[in-house]
């Protein structure tokens, strides 16, 4: 049994309208671009990143630990890591590095966001290949290691006093203006067929009442590992 079969009993768990709205979600979806967020310490700032991230319909974080610890504050992200694919990386010397040829290694350009560079605006910056968006710490922005590994810069103009944005409203401006290119300008912008199978059946696992309990049963009867 795949993933599509699969989904298509455990769906029988929940309502009508939940199934509809995981389809009309999960089309939406986009692996093309994914958010990366380097150390940033204030936890409501991870989190509306986060929710940025559900409402565009990135499905994709990386959260770097070097000097902090990533904190989730519920309020605020309103529940939008449990839609999204999270990946942490916590346990070595340089994080940093480590997400970085993860991402290299998966096909990813990287894109360092930072006001002091101006190679890219929201509106030229290419999208011909995968990017890793790249937003850093509240005060310092990205690091030196994300400026050298980086393939593009992007900045967001602006005309205040302020240096920058706070991290939470760069990340939304970002998503917001490339979100909508990327659906105008790349024709295979959404996730591949599988990639939606796998993630509507997780979905649905944490949605339904006991849904691993209930996945596991629908395996064993068709025969398929548990």
């Amino acid at each position: 049994m795949n993933n599509a079969e699969a989904y298509e009993k455990l769906k029988t768990y929940m309502t009508e309208a939940r199934d509809l709205l995981f389809q009309e979600v999960v089309a939406q979806r986009t692996r093309r671009l994914c958010v990366v967020v380097e150390d940033v310490y204030q936890p409501h700032n991870a989190s509306a990143v986060l929710r940025s991230c559900d409402c565009f319909g990135i499905q994709d974080v990386h959260i770097i630990e070097n000097e902090n610890r990533w904190q989730l504050s519920e309020g605020v992200s309103m529940g939008a890591d449990k839609w999204l694919t999270v990946n942490r990386y916590d346990e070595n010397a340089n994080n940093t590095k480590a997400c970085l040829e993860q991402l290299k290694q998966s096909g990813y350009r990287i894109v360092a966001t930072t006001p002091h560079r101006d190679d890219y605006v929201l509106k030229t910056l290419p999208l011909n290949h995968k990017l890793a968006i790249v937003f850093g710490t509240e005060v310092s922005g990205v690091s030196d290691e994300v400026k050298t590994e980086a393939d593009y810069f992007l900045r967001i103009p602006m005309y205040g006093f302020t240096e920058s944005f706070n991290i939470s409203v760069a990340a939304a401006l970002t998503l917001y203006e490339l979100t909508d290119r990327l659906r105008q300008e790349c024709p295979q912008w959404q996730l591949t067929q599988r990639e939606q199978d796998d993630l509507l059946l997780h979905w649905a696992t944490m949605s339904v009442r006991e849904g691993e309990k209930i996945l596991r049963s629908i395996r064993s009867e068709d025969g398929s590992p548990t």
